[in-house]
């Protein structure tokens, strides 16, 4: 079933709230909540801080945001062009099966269109079947031979000092 009642905006502060409980549900489904540190306040800071590291857009019907898609501009050095890089979409549990995940990555593949990005990225779970037939479906393709290498923590301060 597809709807296309869907509005979507660029997130504002006031949608801070929304966006951050999204998260913590997608944390959630993916059995990851113990990693999430973050705040409503942090995120806050991030997307509208007087240099944001990311930018957010959501979508509203019926005066409710259901959705999210986090993003930020990457660099290709092939293409020597930026890149948008969705960092997380999220559409509530309850509101899914009305298109508003492709309408979220229509959207966001207009930004980078207009924007002038060489690519529009993301990840995801290998385990996450029902999402990588979506995006198999939108016509992206999983790239078999990458692999995401991240440091975080102690490890990142051990590797700082090069030692």
């Amino acid at each position: 079933m597809t709807s296309s009642n869907l509005t979507i905006r660029p997130a504002t502060p006031a949608d801070v709230e929304a966006i951050f409980g999204m998260i913590y549900e997608l944390a959630v489904f993916e059995k990851l909540e113990h990693m999430v540190v973050a705040t409503p306040a942090m995120l806050h800071d991030s997307l509208f801080c007087a240099k944001p590291v990311c930018e957010a857009i959501v979508g509203e019907t019926q005066g409710e945001v259901v959705t999210f898609a986090l993003f930020f501009h990457n660099f290709s050095t092939f293409l020597c062009k930026k890149g948008l890089y969705l960092e997380d979409l999220y559409v509530k549990q309850a509101r899914r099966g009305h298109g508003y995940g492709k309408q979220m990555l229509v959207a966001l593949a207009r930004l980078a269109v207009e924007r002038d990005c060489g690519r529009f990225e993301w990840s995801v779970l290998d385990w996450n079947a029902n999402a990588i037939k979506f995006y198999e479906g939108m016509g992206a393709d999983l790239l078999p031979d990458w692999r995401i290498c991240r440091v975080t923590g102690n490890a990142l301060t051990h590797m700082s000092s090069g030692t």
